[in-house]
């Protein structure tokens, strides 16, 4: 499934890469890339790219939750694995993406255009 999901992008990027803006085109890059989110209850999603909508909300595969076992002391991080999970933009808090350092500063970039 996985594979047919990476057809269909390359198919959709093939002809339209001219029509695409250029924002579209950097989240492209990003597909199937490690991601780490981190939402508003101090928990932490790592898992695949999938994807994200015009709301900003984002969807991981095969992903593992990690949270602390107790919030008043630093203490051991509890993990179990999720799967698939769309995580809204409004529980977000951060969002690391695993890439090279020119690829982060190209994503930097994103912002200022």
């Amino acid at each position: 499934m996985e594979h047919e999901a990476e057809k269909s992008v390359q198919v959709q990027g093939g002809s339209s890469d001219s029509l695409e803006s250029d924002p579209v085109s950097r989240v492209r890059k990003l597909l199937f890339r490690r991601m780490l989110i981190g939402i508003k209850d101090g928990r932490f999603f790592l898992g695949n790219f999938y994807c994200i909508d015009k709301q900003g909300n984002i969807i991981l595969q095969d992903t593992v939750e990690y949270r602390s076992t107790r919030r008043s002391s630093p203490s051991p991080m509890e993990q179990r694995c999720i799967g698939l999970i769309l995580i809204p933009s409004s529980c977000r808090t951060s969002c690391h993406v695993d890439v090279s350092l020119d690829e982060q500063l190209s994503l930097l970039s994103l912002n200022e255009k």
